[in-house]
């Protein structure tokens, strides 16, 4: 069993053994096999839920929301539209140069100053490729750092007095700051000439500047901060584990690209996904009454034996997996909302780490502590310390 799924058992306590589809005595059910999870995920009677939504809702009231946050055909045809952006033709053709010439400024920091946090290496990347899928091209200072502020506190909708007033505060102080220095630079660059990107989309749709700042907010966190926690959690398994890690910088790309999904699948950075169903919805032989609130454990669900065999909590790439398993199990999700920057997440990793791992005299000098933020079922890796001769 890995560290930060150890860890995560701690903090959220083991799922009850049986029934892959219960009832927990909080009133939430619960999904922990493969088959059922993707099962649940593309059912159409279920609507988002977990995120901080409900936080989201109160202070976006009168918006339209981010995608993130609908259901349903407006969802649905929103993905339809914008999934160019994504495509693996588009990333290798648009955004491979850019990833790899920020992998290797990255890597020029680490040789000069001789050893630094990885996380502050690998967000530096991810939020310069993000940016320039979303738009965010004409910011002014360092917008890592004010999404880092922003994002250090997820709204809680059941938040009240003061600590509701604080997070209030928060959120109209940080991401005043991300409005004022990077989505209107880029707003009012478009409007004057506008370009293939998602910024320029939400323009044409008609979006006012506050949609567009939520939707623009809503992928950083989704191509920003999730990537820098995985880029962090395969480096960190790389150096514990040499013969990976000789694998890893001996394989081709396909290769590469095996070892990180089945680091994936052992280490989702989000391990629950949550819904709650709009109508009665029979999954796994159960049928979950209308109105309820789901868990969908990505975590459990990509260990399940069923789907991925023998030793599921071991890191073995190109393991034989049952049909329809995806590489990394359900860790980018499923159905409607699954994430549409999957193939920008591995291809983004693995040319930073490719180019990390290729540095002379590479070393972990200090392993990262575990963080758990249970209001986004995600981990944070902390103080992962790196140096070169």
């Amino acid at each position: 069993m890995t560290t930060v799924e150890s860890q995560r058992k701690v903090d959220r306590g083991e799922l009850a053994p049986g029934c892959p589809v219960h009832r927990g005595s909080d009133d939430v059910w619960r999904i922990q096999d493969y088959a059922t999870a993707r099962e649940f995920l593309r059912h159409t009677e279920t609507r988002q839920a977990g995120f901080g939504i409900e936080g989201v809702k109160r202070f976006a009231k009168g918006m339209r929301l981010a995608v993130l946050y609908r259901d349903g055909p407006e969802h649905r045809e929103h993905r339809r539209q914008t999934a160019k952006y994504f495509t693996p033709k588009r990333v290798d053709s648009a955004y491979r140069g850019l990833m790899e010439r920020l992998a290797d400024e990255q890597c020029a920091v680490l040789r000069s100053a001789g050893t630094a946090n990885l996380s502050d290496l690998s967000f530096q990347l991810a939020v310069a490729v993000a940016a320039e899928v979303v738009g965010l091209t004409e910011s002014r200072g360092s917008t890592a750092k004010r999404l880092d502020r922003f994002f250090a506190l997820v709204p809680d909708g059941d938040a009240k007095g003061l600590s509701a007033l604080y997070q209030g505060l928060h959120q109209l102080y940080t991401m005043g700051a991300v409005y004022w220095r990077d989505v209107r630079p880029a707003v009012n660059a478009r409007r004057k000439q506008g370009r293939d990107d998602l910024i320029s989309h939400l323009i044409d749709e008609g979006c006012n500047r506050k949609e567009i700042l939520g939707e623009c907010v809503t992928f950083a966190a989704a191509g920003m901060i999730t990537t820098r926690e995985f880029i962090s959690v395969a480096a960190w398994h790389l150096f514990a584990d040499e013969e990976l890690r000789t694998r890893y910088r001996s394989g081709d790309e396909k290769a590469r690209f095996g070892v990180l999904h089945e680091i994936l699948r052992l280490e989702p950075v989000v391990a629950d996904l949550m819904r709650w169903t709009t109508a009665d919805v029979e999954v796994g032989g159960v049928t979950i009454p209308e109105g309820v609130l789901v868990d969908v454990g990505v975590a459990a669900a990509n260990a399940d034996p069923a789907a991925v065999g023998d030793d599921p909590q071991l890191v073995c790439p190109a393991r034989p997996l049952a049909d329809g398993v995806a590489d990394s199990g359900l860790s980018f999700g499923d159905g409607a909302h699954r994430c549409p920057g999957a193939y920008i997440a591995i291809q983004e990793t693995d040319i930073f780490l490719t180019r990390l791992f290729a540095m002379e005299g590479l070393r972990m000098v200090h392993e990262p502590k575990v963080r758990i933020r249970p209001e986004i079922a995600a981990y944070e890796l902390v103080g992962l310390i790196v140096a070169v001769e």
